[in-house]
C-alpha cells in the first residue's frame, strides 16, 4: 500500500504521521516554507510527552507515473482547484478530498478526471509549535474521519479506505451523502469561526456571554432552516442544535469554547485559516439563500 499526502498542513502531517506509524508507505507533498522545514528536520510531532519523527518521504513534485493507492488531498478549500489541476496528469486512481466544501463534486471532477474523487473530511485539529506538530484526532463520539462515495454507493475502494484507517487506528465512518454531511458540518462550524472573528480577544471568546448567545442562535437558525428545506440532518446528533433550549445551548458553547478541546479543534483552525473560513461562510449562507423557494 502506497499513499500520498498532498498538502503538509496540520491535517496532512498528522495523518501522514499516523499512517507511517502503522507501517504504511507514506509520501508527503509539500512546498514553500513547510517543504524547507520538513527537508531540514523531518516530520516531527508530539506523541504524549515525547517528540517523535515520522518515517515519511518528502517530495516537491508528483510525476504522472508515480502511482499511489490513495492520494489524500489535505489543502485548504481555496487551494483545491490548483491542486486538482496539478494532479490531473498523475495516474493514481483515487483522490480522497479531505476538505469541507459546498462546491459541486462534478466541478472538481472536471478538473482532475471523472470517477477519481472520494469525498472525505478529517476528524482532527491542532497546530505547529516551531517545527513540531502538536495535533490530535477528535474523539470518535465527536467526529470520526468521515467519507463516502459520490452517490452513496458502497464500493471496494471505500472498504479498502476504511481498512486503511483502521490499520492506522483512525476512527472513521462511511456516510451515504457527503454533500449533506458537509452542509450540516458548516451549519455548526461557520458560526463558531464567526464568533472568534467577532470577539475582541478571540482566545477568550467563550467568556463573552452575549457572543455565545448570538452564536447559539445562529446555529439553531441554521439547522432549523435546513430542516425546513427538507435536509435530512447528518449525523443524527446534529438535531441537538435545534432541539436544545437556547439557554442550554449557549451555556454548552461557553464551556466548549473555554475548554482545551475548543482551543485545539476550534480556535487554532479558525485563527490559522481565516480566509478559508470566511469563504466557507459565504458558501454556506449563499447555499441557504439559493434553497429559498
Amino acid at each position: 500500500m502506497r499513499i500520498l499526502i498532498y498538502g503538509a498542513g496540520v491535517i496532512g502531517c498528522l495523518y501522514a504521521a499516523l499512517f507511517a506509524e502503522a507501517g504504511i508507505d507514506t509520501t508527503v507533498y509539500a512546498r514553500g516554507q513547510r517543504l524547507a522545514m520538513l527537508r531540514e528536520g523531518g516530520l516531527k510531532y508530539a506523541k504524549g510527552k515525547r517528540m517523535a519523527q515520522a518515517n515519511v518521504r518528502i517530495v516537491d513534485k508528483v510525476a504522472p507515473d508515480d502511482v499511489y493507492d490513495f492520494v489524500f488531498l489535505t489543502v485548504k478549500e481555496n487551494q483545491v482547484h490548483t491542486a486538482l489541476k496539478e494532479l490531473r496528469e498523475n495516474t493514481s486512481s483515487t483522490i480522497v478530498t479531505m476538505v469541507n466544501t459546498l462546491e459541486p463534486y462534478s466541478a472538481w471532477e472536471a478538473l482532475c478526471g471523472e470517477g477519481r474523487l472520494l469525498p472525505a473530511f478529517p476528524g482532527a485539529g491542532g497546530g505547529f509549535e516551531g517545527n513540531v506538530l502538536h495535533a490530535a484526532l477528535t474523539p470518535r463520539l465527536v467526529q470520526p474521519t468521515t467519507f463516502g462515495e459520490i452517490g452513496g454507493r458502497q464500493t471496494e475502494r471505500s472498504r479498502r479506505l476504511a481498512a486503511l484507517f483502521r490499520q492506522a487506528h483512525i476512527p472513521c465512518q462511511i456516510v451515504a451523502d457527503m454533500h449533506v454531511w458537509q452542509l450540516c458540518h458548516l451549519a455548526m462550524v461557520v458560526p463558531i469561526a464567526d464568533a472568534y472573528y467577532e470577539a475582541k480577544v478571540p482566545e477568550k471568546a467563550g467568556e463573552d456571554k452575549q457572543l455565545m448567545q448570538r452564536t447559539a442562535q445562529r446555529m439553531q437558525q441554521n439547522f432549523l432552516q435546513l430542516k425546513h428545506f427538507g435536509v435530512k440532518l447528518s449525523p443524527k446528533k446534529m438535531h441537538l442544535f435545534h432541539l436544545l433550549p437556547m439557554g442550554l445551548l449557549s451555556f454548552g458553547l461557553r464551556l466548549v469554547f473555554r475548554s482545551r478541546f475548543g482551543h485545539t479543534f476550534m480556535y487554532q483552525h479558525s485563527i490559522n485559516a481565516p480566509d478559508e473560513m470566511r469563504q466557507l461562510h459565504e458558501q454556506f449562507y449563499g447555499h441557504l439563500a439559493a434553497m429559498q423557494p
